[in-house]
């Protein structure tokens, strides 16, 4: 056996598009419903793990024996959900070494192709192409509530879980005379055990800063109502309706927009205006990223995508989206810090104009190093102008 492909359903109660991958796969609620394979590039078999069937002891072993190379599309699904399962049955602890194991989703996007299944078939041309019946059967399959894995519906998806393995086989085949090089391979692994690793959060104060948050929102909308008598004064139809009635048009009620119109207009106008400014900051989407990607241990894994910007190889941001945080300015982040730890609204207001700026300033330090360490925060200066200037070798720019 010199390689194997591999496609899996599964089930869980958590929502992976909130959560990603290794979250997802830690609920107790988990379990591999059906694993296709192919060894060699020979027929696709489907172990219908939910009614009992085995995986063969060859393909368990293959999938620990690194001489063995594996293949799936977004292979870090495949990996991690069967780091899972051999994990449950003590064959083996702790992920999967990512470097017996090839991502086809990889090579369409080394190739510049769309980074979905199907679209990638469809792209391609191919003679077998993803089955369109896939999202309502996994919706009704792999998403609470669970539905029993029989009848036509389950036959049918079977056949779905086997024909994904054909497709990817069929990808691999149009694309063999365009290997990726190994050096992106061995990024690629990089890559995986980053993502593998994850990053601490202190999970005290995300979970503060998500309650203070609320309660400013609701301070906020209610002080609004009372302003303006308007039943949604969120609703950026209704407030530019209210503002119409009071001489004051516009199209939009952008930040760029409201600074605009806070210079022309007073009170209680201004007020209005500079209260929604603050409900529109009062977002604490970073912090609800990172409660719903934590992990037991509270670390938040699987952030990166590989070759995300597919014509470029640059990684891309994933749930939290680590490469686009707030920076902080505050004089005492420290001190800052301990309030929100402590959950002391009253203290926050009395020291700074705005408590949602000053949770948005904080999201970086929701990341923490383990005791002892430190994390260095660095940027390149103007990067994407001095490549683009070396790429076209302009010497006098660089």
């Amino acid at each position: 056996m010199k390689y194997i492909s591999i496609d899996l359903e599964t089930r869980s109660s958590v929502d992976i598009n909130k959560t990603g991958v290794y979250r997802y796969v830690q609920d107790k609620d988990f379990s591999i419903l059906l694993f296709a394979y192919s060894v060699d590039g020979g027929k696709v078999k489907v172990i219908d793990l939910a009614n009992g069937e085995k995986i063969p002891p060859e393909i368990l072993n293959a999938l620990t024996d690194e001489s063995v190379l594996k293949w799936a599309y977004n292979a870090n699904f495949e990996r991690v959900s069967l780091s899972r399962y051999l994990s449950d049955l003590k064959i083996h602890q702790g992920f999967l070494s990512p470097s017996s194991w090839r991502c086809t989703l990889i090579w369409a996007a080394y190739m510049g192709l769309p980074l979905f299944l199907a679209k990638v078939g469809a792209a391609l041309n191919l003679e077998e192409q993803k089955m369109s019946e896939g999202k309502s059967l996994i919706r009704y399959f792999c998403t609470p509530p669970f539905h029993e894995p029989s009848g036509e519906k389950w036959k049918l998806f079977k056949e779905y879980n086997k024909r994904d393995v054909e497709v990817e086989m069929a990808i691999q085949q149009r694309l063999s005379k365009f290997p990726v090089s190994d050096f992106v391979w061995q990024e690629y692994f990089l890559d995986q055990q980053i993502n593998d690793r994850g990053i601490l959060l202190d999970m005290e104060l995300v979970e503060n800063a998500i309650k203070i948050d609320e309660n400013i929102k609701e301070k906020l909308t209610k002080e609004l109502k009372s302003l303006t008598k308007l039943e949604n004064p969120n609703s950026v139809m209704q407030m530019k309706a209210w503002l119409s009635e009071r001489g004051i048009d516009t199209d939009t009620l952008d930040k760029k927009a409201v600074l605009e119109l806070l210079k022309k207009v007073s009170p209680p106008l201004s007020t209005v205006l500079k209260i929604r400014q603050q409900l529109s900051k009062s977002s604490v989407k970073k912090y609800t990223a990172m409660k719903n990607a934590a992990g037991s241990d509270n670390r938040a894994r699987g952030m990166f995508q590989f070759y995300g910007a597919n014509r470029t190889g640059r990684f891309s941001g994933r749930i939290i989206q680590l490469q686009n945080l707030p920076q902080n300015h505050l004089d005492n982040l420290k001190q800052a810090r301990e309030l929100v730890k402590t959950g002391d609204v009253e203290t926050l207001n009395l020291l700074y104009p705005s408590i949602p700026d000053v949770l948005s300033q904080l999201t970086r330090t929701a990341f923490i190093p383990k005791t002892g360490k430190k994390f260095i925060v660095a940027d390149f200066s103007a990067i994407e102008a001095r490549v683009l200037s070396w790429l076209a070798k302009e010497q006098w720019r660089m």
